[in-house]
């Protein structure tokens, strides 16, 4: 299938929307009262955005805390088991549980299915839209040429944004024309896809998905091990040597060729994070296939 084509998959599961849903708006508290009366006739564009989570807690209230430009916010939740879904909602979002997760790529489709705006925006929990990016966002979809755009994002690692090593630019596509574009199905390194032309927003998408060890050793086993059983299944090989190899090759591109080295200490972390993530891909790629 042509990836450029916005055609939506058929075999996806069904989500039930709610049916008390309230009419798109701006998710805020205020009053018909305290609506300004003198609106254009000319049409504004609308904004929503969609947020899958499980286990937020500690970012969602944040997160959508700087969505309140947009005037549609959805969270598709994959069975938190703490106080993800009520933040959520206290934070004035459409809440959904779906709890058959089949991937990061699916599971945002489900959630991109129950927008309704013009544009959609996607953001994860661990994101945050700052002022001046929602400003340009806002600017951005009231002109014509583009069905989307990319943002780029910068990530904090332990502490320090991260400005070398391959970690920035990060240049992913998040917004887009809602008829434009769907979600590649893949389990992680999920794409929205785009049909038509893609622009570039310049203000960062702040990304604080490392912030402490504990997180930086959890996202290590989740992405090796879920992209080993993407490599299992496209028949790709893997073992010891291959993982070392490998492995080397990605710790010298992202210090040395890619100048992680500037970063400092965070840099040389950062560098050794991504050699080991490789290591485990390949090794555990081989070691399946050897059983």
């Amino acid at each position: 299938m042509d990836p450029s084509k916005p055609d939506r998959p058929t075999n996806r599961p069904m989500v039930d929307r709610p049916t008390n849903r309230p009419a798109p708006g701006r998710p805020t508290n205020r009053s018909t009262a305290d609506r300004p009366t003198n609106r254009s006739t000319v049409h504004r564009p609308t904004i929503g955005a969609f947020v899958i989570t499980k286990n937020e807690e500690r970012n969602v209230a944040e997160c959508l805390g700087m969505l309140r430009f947009c005037d549609e916010i959805v969270v598709v939740d994959g069975g938190s088991a703490d106080r993800t879904v009520e933040l959520a909602r206290e934070a004035g979002a459409e809440v959904v549980v779906c709890k058959d997760w089949q991937g990061y790529g699916v599971q945002k489709q489900r959630a991109l299915d129950l927008m309704t705006t013009d544009w959609v925006l996607s953001v994860d929990a661990d994101e945050r839209v700052p002022e001046a990016l929602a400003a340009e966002i806002a600017a951005a979809v009231g002109k014509a040429g583009h069905a989307g755009y990319r943002l780029n994002r910068k990530t904090m690692f332990l502490g320090r944004f991260l400005r070398h090593g391959g970690w920035f630019p990060d240049h992913v596509i998040r917004l887009a024309r809602r008829a434009a574009c769907r979600f590649s199905d893949d389990v992680v390194h999920e794409r929205m896809l785009v049909s038509g032309d893609v622009g570039k927003l310049h203000t960062p998408l702040l990304h604080y998905s490392y912030r402490t060890m504990d997180d930086v050793l959890a996202k290590l086993r989740i992405y090796a091990l879920a992209t080993a059983g993407v490599r299992r299944e496209r028949g790709k090989r893997g073992g010891l040597a291959a993982a070392l190899i490998r492995a080397a090759f990605t710790f010298a591109k992202a210090y040395v060729f890619r100048a992680g080295v500037l970063d400092g200490r965070q840099g040389l972390v950062a560098a050794i994070y991504r050699a080991e993530e490789t290591f485990w891909r390949y090794l555990a790629v081989g070691l399946e296939r050897d059983r």
